[in-house]
């Protein structure tokens, strides 16, 4: 029988429970946990309140209770104090950590306030865990053979911890039994449209003990096979493997990487792979699509530049649109955004170029042009391609959903395109409903896969 190690994720922190910050950190934990074979059983959210720490403390069953936040320097943040109650002990001072404190603070040509030195004074009865991105120690509590660590909430700081300390030292102390993963990202189906698609693939997956996830986020679906590998680690990954290998031959055009890989890194890597180079013109994203392509290390040896041309005499100016072409069609419409594709591809001589012009809101939009309507176009040694998206909500939400739901896919559609050899100038017309990427929402297809929904009227 497979071993059954289980978690509980306790988050510490008012602002965490009046949505001032988004709890981000429980989701990678259970995910972390996960693919070592721990079961999260929770998460519970709890205020800054000694009482309520308590509570969800003894309150807890599991092997392993994870604890993030309430380790700040200031009085709010009594985590360490409550732990030292739960635990029967007190703080000590710690001259090595206060010392790192006080060089931290160094470098930042600062000087360390009391507080701040104050930092290094932890629970006599923990394991200290060394925190090499901040100045909060985390702590490691053993009772009852159960495992407690309390860790800061910044989550490059509780990350760190965790790959580097914390999980390494769960496996050896449990063994938990060994789960092999795979997972396949999806693009240009929502979760039921793909679903409905492989489902007689996926109707064979558990004859070979293997499971189905559909993880969907804005633009794509990761799709993740697991099974545990028990005493043959070789067979379950060759288990996974035959599976996974059968989906690539069942759904090639919906299929864009694997694992962690981000939309914009299958940019970077397709355009590496083929020494090809990429440029932008961005209207309504205002710099969000070069921003993102720009965060992936190495960007530099396929990223060229771009061109912010928000105000209409930038486009005309830098771009080259005619005045008359922007009267006649507005500067949210198929003609205009593929005159910035050309003429920023033009004016920085790159393979490819991607352009975005619409309408971010709140403000300014119309019966014919709604908030959210974002005309876009890739431009290659073949022509130039278009499509209008419609993607409702908040301006941030417009700007963070057309850059990667068509500037980024269109990035990648480019790259994809020059590999199989298409050719053609061609128009397409898609509607993104508000869930996008979740139940039922088309998006463009990096592999030419396009979903095209009445209902949204063409702007030409």
């Amino acid at each position: 029988m497979t071993k059954d190690i289980t978690a509980d994720i306790i988050s510490i922190g008012d602002e965490l429970l009046i949505g001032q910050t988004i709890n981000t950190n429980a989701g990678w934990l259970g995910e972390q946990l996960a693919l070592v074979g721990i079961r999260a059983r929770q998460v519970v959210t709890i205020s800054d309140d000694r009482t309520a720490i308590l509570e969800a403390l003894d309150a807890s069953k599991a092997h392993v209770v994870l604890i993030t936040g309430g380790l700040g320097p200031t009085k709010d943040d009594i985590t360490k104090h409550t732990l030292c109650s739960y635990f029967g002990t007190r703080l000590v001072r710690h001259a090595d950590i206060e010392a790192r404190v006080v060089a931290f603070f160094q470098r930042l040509g600062r000087d360390p306030l009391e507080a701040n030195r104050a930092q290094a004074d932890l629970p006599e009865a923990c394991t200290v865990i060394p925190n090499d991105r901040g100045t909060a120690s985390g702590m490691w509590f053993e009772r009852d053979g159960r495992v407690y660590v309390s860790m800061p909430g910044v989550p490059y700081e509780m990350k760190a911890m965790m790959l580097g300390h914390v999980i390494p030292q769960l496996v050896e102390r449990y063994a938990p039994p060994t789960i092999v993963h795979r997972t396949i990202l999806t693009t240009g189906l929502g979760e039921s449209h793909l679903a409905e698609r492989i489902a007689p693939w996926e109707d064979g997956l558990a004859e070979q003990g293997i499971k189905l996830a559909y993880l969907p986020s804005p633009g794509l679906v990761k799709l993740r096979l697991s099974t545990y590998a028990n005493e043959d680690p070789a067979g379950a990954r060759a288990r996974v493997d035959a599976q996974a290998q059968d989906l690539y031959t069942r759904i090639p055009e919906l299929i864009f990487g694997e694992g962690d890989e981000r939309l914009e890194q299958v940019v970077g890597r397709l355009l590496k792979e083929r020494g090809q180079s990429l440029s932008l013109a961005e209207s309504c994203t205002g710099g969000y699509v070069s921003h993102l392509i720009t965060g992936v290390p190495g960007s530099s040896a396929y990223y060229t530049g771009g061109v912010v041309s928000y105000a209409n005499a930038v486009k005309m100016e830098e771009l080259g649109i005619p005045s008359d072409m922007l009267e006649l069609n507005g500067a949210v419409s198929q003609p205009v955004v593929e005159r910035m594709a050309l003429g920023v591809r033009e004016a920085l001589r790159t393979d490819w170029s991607v352009a975005l012009s619409g309408v971010a809101g709140p403000d300014g939009g119309t019966p014919e042009k709604p908030v959210g309507t974002v005309w876009m176009a890739v431009a290659g040694p073949h022509g130039v391609r278009s499509h209008c998206g419609y993607y409702p909500g908040s301006r941030d939400l417009v700007i963070r959903r057309s850059a990667r739901l068509g500037g980024l896919e269109h990035a990648a559609a480019g790259a994809v395109e020059r590999r199989e050899g298409r050719r053609g100038v061609g128009q397409e017309r898609v509607f993104a409903d508000p869930a996008l990427g979740s139940e039922n929402s088309p998006t463009f297809a990096p592999l030419n896969q396009f979903c095209h929904v009445q209902g949204l009227p063409d702007h030409r």
